[in-house]
Parts: C-alpha cells; sequence; structure tokens
C-alpha cells in the first residue's frame, strides 16, 4: 500500500517522539539507578536528570525538522496539506470521515482546556532539601524596636502562674481573645492548625495540641517566631516559606505575650513551656 506524503509525515513524527521518549525513559533509569547505588534519597532528584527545558529543546527540533522536510518542494507542500485540507473543508465526506472531524472538534478543546489548566495550576513538591521545622534561635534578636537575648529572655507574665493565680488566669483569659481576633483563622479553634484557612497553606499551621511543637519550645522561641513571622525565619527553613505574618506589626509586645501564656493554659496538660532547669 502506497501511504502519501502526510500519512508518512504522521508515522516519522510519531516514531521520532516515541523514540525521544524511549531516549529520556533510559536516561532517567539510568539516573535513578546511579542515584540510588550512591545513597541519595531524594524522589526529587531523578526527575531533575534532564531538565524540561532540554526535552522541549530536542521536541522543537524534531517539529522543525519534519516541516522543514514538508516545506522543501511545492509537490511536498501540496502533498501535505491536500489531505488536511480535504479532511476539514470537503463536504463530500464518507461517513467515518465525519465521525472522525466530529470527534477531533469535540475532543480537542477539551485536550487543550486540560493542558492549559494544568500548566496554570500551582504545584507543591516537596523540596530537595529537608525543611527544619523548628530551626535554632539566634541568641540576640531585635523585635518590637528593642534588642533582646533569647537564651535569657522570659515571659513577663509567667510570674503570676504562682504568684496571683487570678491574675494569671486574666492575662491568659486576655491572650485567647488576642487569638481568636487574628490567629484562629490558621490555627484552628482547638490550636490544633486545622483553622478554616489551613487547607490553602502549605506548609500548614502549627498544630499546638501536638507534643512535638510548643511543648519543645520556650516561650521566647515562640515569641521570635510570633514576631517576625514566616519572613523572619532563618535559611535552613527554606524553601517552604512559612505564611505566618509579622505580627509585631500588627500586636503589641505585650499582647504576644498574653497569646503564648493562652497557648500552653488552653493545650493539654502535659504541654508546658521547655526551660533551662
Amino acid at each position: 500500500m502506497k501511504l502519501n506524503s502526510f500519512v508518512k509525515g504522521i508515522l516519522v513524527t510519531v516514531g521520532l517522539y516515541a523514540a525521544l521518549i524511549a531516549l529520556f525513559g533510559a536516561v532517567t533509569l539510568f539516573g535513578m539507578v546511579e542515584v540510588n547505588i550512591n545513597g541519595i534519597l531524594f524522589e526529587e532528584s531523578s526527575s531533575n536528570i534532564l531538565p524540561s527545558s532540554i526535552q522541549y529543546m530536542y521536541i522543537f527540533f524534531i517539529f522543525v525538522g519534519v516541516v522543514l522536510y514538508y516545506t522543501s518542494s511545492a509537490e511536498k507542500i501540496e502533498e501535505t496539506i491536500r489531505p488536511m485540507a480535504n479532511f476539514v473543508f470537503n463536504p463530500e465526506k464518507k461517513a467515518s470521515i465525519k465521525v472522525g472531524q466530529y470527534t477531533m472538534y469535540s475532543v480537542l478543546p477539551f485536550v487543550f482546556a486540560f493542558v492549559g489548566y494544568n500548566q496554570m495550576t500551582p504545584k507543591f513538591p516537596e523540596p530537595i532539601a529537608l525543611r527544619v521545622i523548628h530551626p535554632a534561635p539566634p541568641t540576640t534578636i531585635k523585635i518590637f524596636g528593642e534588642s533582646h537575648n533569647l537564651v535569657s529572655l522570659e515571659n513577663p507574665y509567667r510570674q503570676y502562674e504562682k504568684s496571683d493565680p487570678e491574675e494569671f488566669k486574666q492575662l491568659a483569659r486576655e491572650g485567647g481573645f488576642i487569638y481568636f481576633k487574628n490567629c484562629f483563622f490558621c490555627h484552628g479553634d482547638f490550636l490544633d492548625g486545622r483553622g478554616m484557612t489551613s487547607l490553602n497553606l502549605n506548609p500548614v499551621p502549627a498544630n499546638f495540641q501536638d507534643v512535638g511543637t510548643i511543648a519543645m519550645l520556650q516561650e521566647a522561641f515562640l515569641f521570635w517566631r510570633i514576631g517576625t513571622g514566616g519572613p523572619g525565619l532563618p535559611d535552613e527553613s527554606w524553601p517552604w516559606q512559612s505564611a505566618m505574618p509579622i505580627w509585631q506589626n500588627i500586636l503589641t509586645q505585650q499582647e504576644v505575650w498574653k497569646v503564648i501564656l493562652f497557648l500552653y493554659d488552653y493545650t493539654p496538660p502535659q504541654i508546658t513551656p521547655r526551660t533551662f532547669s
């Protein structure tokens, strides 16, 4: 059976693309084996063996080569365009051709819409480098216009827990009002990190009910993290930057300390501030 130039072009293009995909698969598989041999366990490593820019470059070269070949003469151009023109414009079509035409017209818009949606949808891949959840704080910080030594910094209201329990309860209650006015949208009604906006954040807000969060931290650490927010994180906490606002621009220093009192007072009894003693 003799094939026209258009069909040959399709077969050549598909064959070259299949060979390209096979080449990418072989190189990627070799890269995965090499990565595993070297003991590197990052899942994203294998996907970076061949950057997408190189893949697109090869696909572009194949496309340009096919187009140049089938437009190298008037006869090849006419042989290539005539089947497409007949498929689209010729009213005297067989029933099978009409079915194919209707299928193409109905399916292609959905294909292009899906590709466009997939390209525009934000992706949240895991970072290649490990992210430190609780980074080491600096020794001194400048916050609320003052310099503080985090090693010796203490919550000024913590002393009332023993000396004046009623005053302590009132301060913690005031901290609760501040929390539910500003913080519960992300950290939730029960301080479990399941606020109404938490599903839209990556990383998710901290779960204060978990013994692996504030129970491991000093109050000075919370004061630093709340005051400076996500932009105040050190380099080891990248590339996933926290959505935590810079609360020193919104709350007062006294309000932050009261919120910290509330966090420890509202959570289970085993969750207490960590101290040097």
